[in-house]
């Protein structure tokens, strides 16, 4: 039997760069499971979508299809967009199509976030940090936000340095707002990590505002780090569970 085809599904952007990391992310993790089918989806503003996608692997003969929304918290387009998205076009296409969580914020994804900062401290020959501040999308729903949050105390706790969240776009405090409060606090070696997938709008606005207001350096979004092609796997592998069967689980016993 052929394993469920595995669809990375992003929200998308009209950068390109942003495409172009998702499909190289999308390759690491082909290159993982060599013995799986993997392809890359938008939602919105660049190509393909879904629908386009899912209609090649049905037309190549696929009836099951895991699809990873390639998501960091559970916001609008995780509980809205993408599960609208994928009944519309599972009816269309007449096959079954298993959602799973989104990537959410694992604990592996901190060791993405140390490397990215270490190469942004050594490309600006920065040798001291005194603060951090970590950057997301941001959202409207405030359990989303509390997720980033949570993920700022860890990683200043880690670090043993003084944190702020801060947000790129539905709520506050944006980049420019988090590195004055530090400042204001005599903090003068600031240093921003990048919760995003991969680099777009929303990151260059985080970056174009924290070092406006004094930051010393910015890191790079996670891009096709291993451990979030890993975090993929992992969702795929339950996904898959997911599409077979009670019947056939309990088949032997």
């Amino acid at each position: 039997m052929t394993a469920p085809a595995l669809v990375t599904l992003a929200h998308g952007s009209r950068d390109p760069r942003s495409a172009e990391t998702i499909k190289a992310l999308t390759e690491v993790v082909a290159c993982m499971r060599p013995d799986l089918r993997v392809e890359t989806a938008f939602l919105e503003l660049c190509g393909p979508s879904l629908d386009e996608v899912v209609a090649n692997l049905v037309r190549d003969g696929h009836e099951e299809i895991v699809v990873v929304p390639l998501l960091l918290v559970e916001a609008y387009h995780a509980k809205i967009d993408v599960p609208q998205v994928v009944e519309a076009v599972s009816l269309r296409h007449n096959v079954r199509i298993q959602v799973t969580k989104v990537l959410g914020i694992e604990g592996e994804f901190f060791k993405v976030l140390d490397r990215r900062l270490r190469a942004a401290l050594s490309e600006n020959r920065v040798r001291e940090v005194d603060a951090l501040v970590l950057a997301g999308a941001g959202s409207s729903d405030p359990l989303a936000n509390a997720v980033i949050a949570k993920a700022a105390r860890i990683w200043g706790a880690h670090h043993k340095l003084p944190t702020i969240p801060a947000f790129a776009a539905a709520a506050p405090p944006a980049a420019s707002e988090a590195v004055r409060a530090h400042r204001a606090d005599g903090r003068r070696h600031i240093a921003v990590g990048m919760l995003f997938v991969a680099p777009g709008v929303l990151p260059d606005r985080v970056r174009e505002l924290a070092l406006e207001a004094g930051a010393i350096a910015v890191a790079e979004p996670m891009g096709a780090a291993p451990e979030v092609a890993e975090t993929i796997l992992a969702r795929y592998a339950v996904g898959a569970v997911d599409l077979v069967p009670i019947e056939s689980l309990f088949a032997d016993i």
